[in-house]
């Protein structure tokens, strides 16, 4: 590996609605002398980037609510602690949807986290949950549609960092990807 150049993997994982994990991995190269990219200021980045793919989708904006930042602080500092990015326990988190990122710590902007979960867009298909994918599967798009969810209100983020490793986790209120709904 050229010493001047970082390599990091990112994987997601949505394993919404009691399906099997989905992986999708994306590899970044990064220069390392440049500084890492800012983490200040979470709530509103998070709103603008979710805003930002409601408004495409024609959809009302959500809102912060701290709460959901508190529960998912909680459950991104077990991801990033142990390295394992899972879902929560359904049970912890009733009515309360859940998109996860983990990867390089200091490597990716807020944004770019967001980001690569919006890019489903491009095999999202409007729909009736699960029917919503062009590519057959779901889980090909499942972060964008409880991004874009049309009943979801409010949201909360949080980012942990442990043993070279961020982990994202921002929780939805009300809870999206529900079976037999339409989204889109």
């Amino acid at each position: 590996m050229n010493a001047t150049r970082l390599i990091a993997c990112v994987a997601l994982l949505l394993s919404a609605c009691g399906a099997s994990p989905h992986y999708q991995s994306r590899v970044v190269v990064v220069d390392p002398n440049q500084p890492p990219p800012p983490r200040d200021r979470l709530s509103e980045r998070m709103l603008a980037v979710h805003n930002d793919a409601r408004r495409d989708a024609g959809l009302s904006p959500l809102r912060w609510n701290e709460d959901l930042a508190k529960g998912a602080q909680s459950w991104a500092a077990t991801m990033a602690g142990d390295g394992k990015m899972r879902h929560s326990p359904r049970d912890s988190r009733d009515g309360i949807g859940e998109n996860l990122w983990m990867g390089s710590a200091d490597v990716f902007t807020l944004e770019h986290m967001i980001e690569v979960m919006v890019e489903e867009k491009r095999d999202f298909r409007p729909g009736t949950f699960p029917e919503v994918s062009r590519t057959g599967r779901w889980e090909d798009v499942a972060h964008y549609t409880q991004i874009i969810w049309p009943t979801t209100e409010e949201i909360g983020c949080a980012l942990a960092k442990a043993d070279g490793r961020d982990a994202l986790v921002c929780r939805y209120w009300p809870t999206g990807n529900i079976v037999g709904r339409p989204v889109g």
